[in-house]
């Protein structure tokens, strides 16, 4: 069907400053957005408290309110504007817990603006850890056992359900922020007061350990009747423990056999449809043992992520853009291909390169922060290498670092093998 002739404003949310977990990938994401709109005949009206961004150039959006992100603000800017609809897919997670947030106010409703590309119960269900997992479990999908935890008087039952060691995740937050890894009752008390404190709703969930299984992400998109393709596979090098934000990526994934490969495919499909994404791009993560196959379902953002950016600078299909057409009342097959110029936007790129992303850390600069990498993600930026093969791309990427490497070098550590596998098995920024 075509684009919504109903609505003429639409306001878009940004991500606001850019953060560790939280950096200029959302800034690609939303400018793509603004202009699609525009490109479309939208007035598009943009709050983002950060005026260090290209969406927030006065050329790009037909009105930009450089604003704190908070729903006091953005409801006076929903008085002043009138939009007719709330884009907040392309903001990160700010846009999204926000948009949430004027909701369940009733400031969305009370000034008739509509919630396009994400449902507020879609949301919900993938960021709320516990009902992403009863989700899971009615499609038939397993996910690590788990036990969701609101206070430190759960510690004791947490400890005999889960056992060390345990991984922690905070609800609703990014770049894994208040997350972590407990060997010990000390280190688990430690980890459980900060992700009850970081999580919005005072929610921690305590998962069995999948340390050193493989991580994968599939790159989703799907319109809102139905059509739904894989844009992506990445395959993270560091495996589960380390955030992906701070692992070493491969587009495409180079370890899963066609048939697993399959098997991911049409999981990220089913959660999708289950979790009730309206429209736009997702990014689901699993995890795969590596000795058994078992495969388990980790985590999924209802929204252009980090690893979206990613995934449209390996295949070239404009993530951002398209979901925000799909948002607007097109389906896949409406739209053009911008790859090839002849198919619709419902093909999924097959890519004969490599593409490699190596994360870029700072740790000099934060003396008080050990040179250990996590769940919670620390890199400030990264660098993205294209090559015919993963080592011509690896290669590239290790002198794009600008660390002083020419590439691989051969010359010796004077370290014993015993000496280099205790240093390997601890994760830090030289690790490779």
């Amino acid at each position: 069907m075509p684009r919504r002739d109903d609505l003429q404003t639409i306001l878009i949310l940004g991500s606001g400053p850019i953060i560790i977990g939280q950096a200029s990938e959302f800034d690609y994401s939303g400018t793509q957005a603004v202009k699609a709109l525009k490109a479309e005949g939208y007035r598009v009206v943009l709050v983002n408290s950060n005026p260090a961004t290209i969406m927030t150039d006065s050329q790009v959006a037909d009105a930009t309110y450089v604003e704190p992100l908070t729903a006091e603000i953005v409801e006076q800017v929903i008085i002043a504007e009138k939009p007719d609809a709330l884009l907040p897919t392309v903001g990160g997670q700010t846009g999204l817990n926000l948009a949430v947030e004027l909701a369940e106010k009733g400031i969305l409703e009370r000034h008739g603006v509509e919630l396009i590309g994400a449902s507020v119960r879609s949301v919900v269900m993938a960021e709320d850890r516990e009902k992403f997992k009863e989700t899971m479990a009615e499609i038939g999908l397993e996910t690590p056992t788990s036990l969701l935890v609101t206070s430190l008087d759960q510690v004791k039952e947490a400890m005999s359900t889960i056992g060390f060691p345990m991984i922690l995740r905070a609800s609703f937050t990014l770049g894994g922020a208040g997350s972590g890894v407990a060997h010990s009752e000390t280190e688990f008390r430690e980890l459980l007061r900060e992700g009850i404190s970081q999580s919005p709703v005072g929610s921690v969930l305590v998962e069995e350990s999948v340390l050193g299984w493989k991580e994968y992400e599939l790159e989703v998109i799907r319109d809102h009747v139905g059509n739904g393709i894989i844009v992506c596979s990445i395959e993270n090098f560091d495996a589960m423990g380390v955030h992906t934000g701070d692992s070493i990526t491969i587009a495409p994934a180079q370890t899963l056999t066609d048939r697993e490969y399959q098997r991911l495919r049409d999981d990220s499909l089913k959660i999708l449809d289950a979790v009730g994404v309206v429209t736009g791009g997702s990014n689901v993560q699993f995890a795969v043992d590596p000795d058994s196959e078992r495969v388990i379902v980790i985590e999924m953002n209802p929204r252009v992520s980090r690893s979206s950016a990613l995934a449209s600078k390996a295949t070239g299909y404009p993530i951002a853009k398209i979901a925000a057409l799909l948002a607007v009342g097109y389906t896949l097959p409406e739209l053009p291909n911008e790859i090839t110029g002849t198919s619709s936007a419902c093909f999924e790129p097959s890519i004969d390169y490599t593409v490699v992303k190596i994360p870029r850390w700072a740790f000099e600069k934060f003396p008080g922060t050990p040179n250990l990498l996590g769940t919670t993600m620390q890199s400030v930026g990264e660098v993205m290498s294209i090559g015919r093969t993963f080592r011509e791309a690896l290669q590239k990427a290790l002198r794009s670092l600008e660390l002083g490497f020419d590439g691989w070098e051969s010359t010796s550590s004077g370290r014993s093998v015993d000496e280099l596998s205790r240093a390997l098995a601890t994760p830090n920024q030289n690790r490779l």
